[in-house]
C-alpha cells in the first residue's frame, strides 16, 4: 500500500474562487480525472448555511418571536456576505402547511428580525425554518429547522396518547461499518433505534444466524445507538431480535452478506494526532498493480489520496488531522475498477471555536436592578477574538430549559448542517461537561447519512444545474404565456410598477426570453408591496397571460420531525400562561394610552400637496396633460406632444419617430433628450412601448432646468409621469389583458426590542413586569480585545434568570456561551 500525501507526489494548487486548497496526483489518471472533477464540482455548486438564534423555544399565540440570522459559506464556514435574503417559515407540522413567511434583509451575512404570532394562531409543535434562495438547489433537508411550541389559555402541553393504542414497532436499522458484510472478515455494524415520534430508542436483543444459533448479543450505549462485532460466514443469513418496549422480540435482518469484496474500518479516537484507516479484503487479483483508492474529503476539499494495493489481504492508512479542517470529512474507498464501495464519516476536532464568557457584576441582584454584564471572546489559547454575537435573558421559571443539549450554532454548523436525518442532543457532542463525546460523536457517524452530491455525478462530470440563484436582493420571477399556457413564440415586453407603502414608486422594463421567461432581481422594498406587469406583443397584450413564482408557496415537507417538542409540568404552564397574558394585556394598555383622541377642528388653510417623488426638479418649462381629446388615434407619446410644444421638434410619425429639443446641439449634431419614466431614465424604444392612455402627462425641460440631470440632460429632458406611477393611483383596480397585480412581502420590517429602563422614571412602570424574555439584543459585536458589555433591568420577579449567548467569527469560528443570574 502507498499513501500519497503533499509530502511526496501531489502538487499543490490554490482554487482562489472558492478559497479552497487541494492537491493534484500527476501519476495517476484515476486521481487525477477524480480531483479535477471534484474541485469543478465544487466550485459551480457551492454551499451556503444558515442558523437561527430564537430568544427562547415556547410561546403564547400572540407574542413575538425574536430571530437573529447567521449566513455562512458552506465550504469555508466564513460569514457568507453573496446571499441577501434569508426565507424564514413557521411550519404547523400537524397540518404541513406555512402558517407564517418572512423575508429578512442579511447585511454583512447577519440577519435580525422577528414573526408576530397571531392571536388565532392553534396551540401545538411548529418547525421554524430558514434558507436562502440558493439553498433551494439542494434537498429541503439541508435548510435550517427548529422546534417551538406554540400555547393558548386552555391548552394541552403535548399531543394526546390513546391509552389502549398498540406501541408501534422500533425502527431498527443496521448499518456496516463501510457499508457491506464480507464473508470470512470481522465487522463491526452500528444501529439505531428510534420510537415512532422519532425518539431514541435504548435496546438490547441478540443476532440469529440461518442455523438459529446465537452469534452475538448487543445493547445501544448511547440515544439508541451501539454497535456489534461480527464475522460473517458463507451461506449464512443473520437476523437480529430487538426487545420491544412492550418486552417482546421483533426481528431485524441484517444486510445480505456479500461473497467478495472489501471492508474499511476507521480509528479516529486512540490517537490525537492521526486516523488510522484499516483495510482488509478477499479478493483474487492477478494483476500485481491492482490497487484501490482512498479519498479524503471535506466540505468540497480533498485532503488525501491513498493507493491500497491488492497484494496484500489487510493494510493500513496514516491521515494526519492536522492537515482536515474541523468538522466532518467524508473516506471513500474506490475499488480496482474505480468504483465507490465503502464509505465512512469522521469528526475531526481540532477546538477552532470561540470561548464566549459572560459575566454579571454581581452573582444577584434585587428585582429592577440596572444589571450589567461584560461579554468577552476568545480563541482556543485565550487570545481575543471579536466576534458578531446574539444574547437572549429569559426567565427560568416561566421558560424552563427542557433540553441543555439542543442545537447551538456550534452544533449546527460544524455537525447538522452536513448531515441528513435528525440528530438528537446535538450539542452533547461540543459540551466540555461530557468527557466521552469524543466516543459518541464517533458512534454517531457511524449511524448517520452524508448525502450531499453523489459520486457517480462528479465523476461523470455531471453537474446538476443552478436552477435558484443567488440573491443579492428581492426578486420578480414568472412567465409569460398564452391562455392556453402555451408558449408565446418570442419575447415580450414587460413594464414592471413597484408601489411601495410610504408612496414612492419605481418603474422598470425589460423583456423576457423566447419562452417566456422573466426575472427582475436586486429590487429593495419593506413590508407588503403592490407590484403591477404588463406585457405587450406587437400592439397588444390581451392574449398574455403572466405568471409569478412569488406567489407560489415551496411545498413543505417534514425532514426532521420535533423530538423533544417542549413540555411544561402543570404548575409552570398555568404560571407561564398567566403571567405572559398579563403582560401581553399590559403592553396593549401602554399602546391604546399612547393614542390621543383629537377633537374636531375646522382649518382654514391651503391644503399642502405632498411631493411628487417622480420629480427632482420643481417647474416644467412646459407641460402637456393627456386626456381622450389629444390621444385620440395616436400611437405613442411622440405623436401626443408634437406640435403641442414650442422648440420641441418630432420628425416621423409612430414607432419610427425621432425627437429633439431646439438648440440642443453640439459640433457633433443634434444631441437626443434625456427621456425619464416616473424618475427612471429610459431609452426612446421603451418611452415608445408605453401606451398613450397609461400616460398622465409629459413634463418639457429646456436648458437650465434639464441642468439638475447633469451632463446626460445636454439635449433636455423629456420627463413622462404616468397613471400608474401617480402616488395617489391604485394599482389594485387594474384588470386589464395581459396585467397582473399582485401584493407582495418585502423585507420583514425590524422592530426594536422593548425593554423598560427602570432608572427613568415613567407612568407606566407602575404597572407588575413579569415579563418572560427580559432582553433581547442580536446585534452585539465584541471589539479588538474581544469584549463588548450590554445592560438591561431586573423584572419583578425573584426568579432565576437564563442567558444564552450564542454568535460566529467573521472567520467562521462559533460558540455558544451561557450563565444564570439570581434575583432575590
Amino acid at each position: 500500500m502507498r499513501l500519497l500525501n503533499h509530502r511526496s507526489f501531489f502538487a499543490f494548487i490554490l482554487l482562489s474562487i472558492t478559497g479552497l486548497t487541494a492537491f493534484r496526483y500527476i501519476d495517476d489518471d484515476f486521481v487525477k480525472r477524480l480531483i479535477d472533477q471534484f474541485e469543478r464540482y465544487s466550485i459551480e455548486r457551492p454551499v451556503e448555511k444558515v442558523y437561527l438564534h430564537t430568544d427562547r423555544e415556547a410561546y403564547l399565540a400572540g407574542e413575538t418571536i425574536w430571530i437573529k440570522g447567521y449566513l455562512f459559506g458552506g465550504n469555508t464556514h466564513t460569514a457568507d456576505t453573496i446571499s441577501k435574503v434569508l426565507y424564514v417559515d413557521l411550519v404547523d407540522v400537524a397540518a404541513k402547511q406555512v402558517r407564517l413567511r418572512a423575508q429578512f434583509r442579511a447585511v454583512a451575512s447577519y440577519a435580525p428580525g422577528q414573526l408576530a404570532l397571531p392571536d388565532s394562531l392553534p396551540a401545538g409543535s411548529y418547525q421554524l425554518r430558514a434558507y436562502t434562495n440558493f439553498m433551494r438547489n439542494y434537498p429541503d433537508a439541508y435548510f435550517f429547522t427548529k422546534t417551538l411550541a406554540v400555547l393558548r389559555t386552555g391548552g394541552t402541553t403535548g399531543t394526546p396518547t390513546a391509552a389502549n393504542a398498540a406501541t408501534p414497532r422500533l425502527d431498527v436499522q443496521f448499518m456496516p461499518e463501510g457499508g457491506q458484510l464480507i464473508e470470512g472478515l470481522d465487522s463491526r455494524v452500528a444501529f439505531r433505534a428510534t420510537s415512532v415520534s422519532g425518539r431514541s430508542q435504548a435496546i438490547q436483543g441478540f443476532v440469529l444466524d440461518s442455523r438459529k444459533d446465537t452469534v452475538v448479543g448487543f445493547a445501544s450505549t448511547h440515544l439508541g445507538m451501539g454497535y456489534l462485532s461480527i464475522k460473517p460466514e458463507a451461506g449464512q443469513q443473520y437476523t437480529a431480535f430487538v426487545r420491544q418496549p412492550e418486552g417482546t422480540f421483533a426481528s431485524y435482518p441484517l444486510p445480505a452478506v456479500q461473497p467478495q469484496g472489501a471492508l474499511m474500518q476507521v480509528d479516529n479516537l486512540s490517537s490525537k494526532d492521526n486516523v488510522r484507516v484499516y483495510f482488509r479484503h478477499n479478493k483474487t487479483s492477478t494483476d500485481p498493480a491492482a490497487a484501490m483508492t482512498l479519498v479524503a474529503q471535506t466540505r468540497g476539499q480533498i485532503i488525501h489520496v491513498a493507493k491500497v494495493s491488492l497484494a496484500k489481504k489487510s493494510s493500513v492508512a496514516q491521515l494526519t488531522k492536522a492537515q482536515f479542517p474541523e468538522g466532518i470529512a467524508q473516506l471513500t474507498l474506490f475499488d480496482e475498477t474505480n468504483k465507490p464501495v465503502c464509505e465512512r464519516l469522521i469528526f475531526i476536532d481540532k477546538n477552532e471555536r470561540i470561548n464566549v464568557q459572560v459575566k454579571a457584576g454581581k452573582s444577584a441582584y434585587r428585582t429592577r436592578d440596572q444589571i450589567n454584564l461584560t461579554l468577552t471572546t476568545t480563541d482556543a489559547d485565550g487570545s481575543p477574538a471579536p466576534a458578531n454575537l446574539s444574547l437572549a435573558v429569559v426567565d427560568d421559571r416561566l421558560s424552563p430549559e427542557t433540553d441543555s443539549n439542543r442545537a447551538s450554532i456550534t452544533s449546527h454548523l460544524l455537525l447538522e448542517s452536513d448531515l441528513t436525518g435528525t440528530i438528537e442532543q446535538p450539542d452533547y457532542y461540543f459540551n466540555p461537561a461530557h468527557a466521552d463525546r469524543a466516543l459518541k460523536l464517533d458512534l454517531l457517524m457511524m449511524t448517520q447519512g452524508w448525502r450531499r452530491f453523489v459520486w457517480a455525478d462528479v465523476l461523470s462530470g455531471t453537474i446538476p444545474p443552478v436552477t435558484f440563484p443567488v440573491e443579492r436582493g428581492l426578486a420578480l420571477t414568472g412567465r409569460v404565456v398564452r391562455p392556453n399556457q402555451k408558449d408565446i413564440g418570442g419575447k415580450v415586453r414587460l413594464t414592471f410598477i413597484v408601489a411601495k407603502r410610504d408612496s414612492s414608486r419605481e418603474m422598470m422594463t425589460g423583456e423576457t426570453d423566447e419562452r417566456g421567461n422573466y426575472a427582475a432581481y436586486d429590487l429593495d422594498f419593506t413590508d407588503t408591496t403592490t407590484v403591477l406587469i404588463q406585457g405587450t406583443k406587437g400592439k397588444t397584450n390581451r392574449d398574455l397571460v403572466i405568471t409569478l413564482d412569488q406567489l407560489l408557496t415551496p411545498p413543505v415537507t417534514i425532514v426532521r420531525p420535533p423530538l423533544n417538542p417542549v413540555e411544561f409540568d402543570r404548575d409552570a404552564y398555568d404560571e407561564f400562561i398567566r403571567r405572559t397574558n398579563e403582560y401581553m394585556e399590559i403592553e396593549r394598555q401602554i399602546r391604546n394610552n399612547r393614542e390621543v383622541l383629537l377633537q374636531a377642528v375646522t382649518v382654514k388653510a391651503k391644503k399642502n400637496q405632498p411631493p411628487d417623488s417622480r420629480k427632482i426638479y420643481g417647474a416644467a418649462d412646459a407641460t402637456v396633460k393627456f386626456d381622450q381629446n389629444n390621444t385620440a388615434g395616436r400611437i405613442t407619446i411622440l405623436d401626443v406632444i408634437q406640435g403641442r410644444v414650442a422648440g420641441v421638434q418630432v420628425t416621423g410619425s409612430g414607432f419610427s419617430a425621432k425627437v429633439q429639443i431646439r438648440g440642443a446641439a453640439n459640433f457633433g449634431g443634434a444631441i437626443e433628450p434625456l427621456f425619464v419614466v416616473d424618475g427612471t431614465p429610459m431609452d426612446l424604444q421603451g418611452v415608445m412601448s408605453i401606451s398613450v392612455n397609461d400616460v398622465d402627462q409629459v413634463d418639457i425641460l429646456k436648458g437650465g432646468s434639464a441642468a439638475i440631470y447633469g451632463s446626460r440632460a445636454a439635449g433636455g429632458v423629456i420627463s413622462v409621469l404616468t397613471k400608474r406611477g401617480s402616488p395617489d393611483y391604485d394599482l389594485a383596480k387594474e384588470a386589464a389583458p395581459g396585467t397582473l397585480v399582485a401584493k407582495l412581502p418585502g423585507y420583514a420590517p425590524v422592530r426594536e426590542f422593548y425593554a423598560p429602563r427602570y432608572d427613568v422614571k415613567k407612568p407606566e412602570h407602575i404597572r407588575p413586569d413579569y415579563r418572560t424574555t427580559l432582553y433581547w439584543n442580536p446585534q452585539i459585536q465584541t471589539g479588538a480585545d474581544g469584549k463588548a458589555v450590554v445592560s438591561f433591568f431586573a423584572s419583578d420577579a425573584k426568579t432565576k434568570l437564563r442567558l444564552r449567548v450564542e454568535g460566529a467569527t467573521a472567520t467562521g469560528m462559533p460558540g455558544l456561551g451561557r450563565q444564570t443570574i439570581r434575583i432575590e
